[in-house]
């Protein structure tokens, strides 16, 4: 962990908005900022109930379906014409997508020029993000992702002007999503919290961020599976997903994040599964180097242990207890393919060189098998 006193920057929406009924807020803001023309993008679900806004979109994008890739963003980018203000409305990937479409449009810049750290300008056009899952925390994040479909690679973009002008977080919106999905999405939030308090560049202000989020995670996420209309345990998890949001900006993600990725951009994992899935290994595969953390994150989420030889069990079996398979078979991934994805994996630096352990790509390709071989 860095010291205390290491300088540290914070950035985050300019206005956030959390509550039951915040969404009825939205139309008030928009004629306020004295935006006249709304774009909204979303996945076909969320574009379906784009009503819900309370606003008059000049046009909607609802082709957002599993992780945006580029031809995502080049559709996306060619129906926004002279909109003035970005709505993501959905899940992390659409959100992220709405992130890059601000950024880029209204200008003469691909995203080649925006692509990295630092490099994206200040956006021409407003920006709202309306997040529908508890999971990513892309509302208040500074980095967008997009794979590219021929590579399989994820490009990350990160920017302060990649930061919405507004985030609505109004937990009402996530009662309707199912209980498998509710389960991954906030291991996806778990995983933020958890891989940025065991992360190399640690910091104690971001660990407070971390650790409240996975005490919030490990006091509803079991509640919000059993009855999606409990909206007290919808409330604590899209805090825990707020909390998670905060963490990735100076801290992020580290070796869970970067041997999930693969699974979905090479077999269309959704994002909250591939992390679920992984989750476990890369608890168990850290522990030796963060183990006074990993015990209080396993006592935070109700399933303390006194020894960390014992943390892929009991991780696999919180997951489990939600309903996940927790098999990479299971869900279409074969063993064969697990020295491609390690190098895939072993090649996301951003994220691996701040992992607390060193992981060859042998090493990953071991969490692989482990994955599914219930190790």
């Amino acid at each position: 962990m860095l010291p205390l006193d290491t300088a540290l920057e914070l950035n985050r929406p300019h206005t956030v908005r959390f509550g039951s009924d915040t969404l009825s807020t939205l139309p008030a803001w928009v004629q306020d900022q004295g935006y006249r023309r709304p774009f909204v993008v979303a996945d076909p679900v969320n574009a379906a109930r784009v009503g819900l806004l309370g606003i008059d979109a000049a046009a909607v994008f609802g082709e957002v379906r599993g992780e945006p890739d580029l031809r995502m963003l080049e559709a996306a980018l060619a129906q926004v014409a002279d909109a003035d203000v970005l709505i993501g409305f959905g899940g992390g990937s659409a959100m992220d997508l709405a992130k890059l479409v601000a950024v880029l449009a209204a200008s003469d810049l691909t995203l080649d020029d925006i692509s990295g750290p630092g490099r994206a300008p200040k956006r021409k056009l407003g920006l709202v993000q309306v997040p529908t899952t508890a999971g990513t925390g892309s509302e208040v994040g500074t980095r967008a992702l997009i794979t590219d479909p021929t590579t399989h690679a994820k490009i990350a973009t990160e920017s302060p002007h990649l930061l919405a002008d507004l985030a609505i977080i109004d937990p009402t919106l996530t009662v309707s999503v199912p209980a498998p999905i509710t389960a991954t999405t906030g291991i996806d939030a778990l995983a933020h919290c958890v891989e940025a308090f065991t992360s190399k560049r640690a910091h104690p202000v971001i660990d407070a961020y971390a650790m409240e989020g996975i005490k919030l995670v490990g006091a509803y996420l079991h509640r919000a599976v059993a009855d999606g209309t409990d909206l007290e345990a919808r409330a604590g998890l899209a805090l825990a997903s707020f909390y998670g949001g905060i963490c990735l900006g100076p801290v992020n993600t580290t070796a869970g994040h970067a041997v999930a990725y693969p699974l979905g951009t090479r077999f269309g994992l959704p994002h909250g599964l591939a992390n679920t899935l992984i989750f476990p290994h890369t608890l168990a595969v850290n522990a030796p180097a963060t183990p006074e953390k990993t015990l209080s994150i396993c006592t935070a989420l109700g399933q303390p242990v006194s020894d960390i030889a014992q943390v892929r069990r009991v991780a696999r079996h919180y997951c489990e207890s939600l309903g996940v398979d927790m098999t990479l078979s299971a869900h279409g991934v074969p063993d064969d393919a697990f020295g491609s994805l390690a190098k895939d994996a072993h090649a996301i630096r951003r994220l691996l060189d701040w992992n607390p352990v060193d992981l060859t790509q042998d090493d990953i390709r071991k969490i692989y098998e482990a994955a599914e071989n219930a190790a």
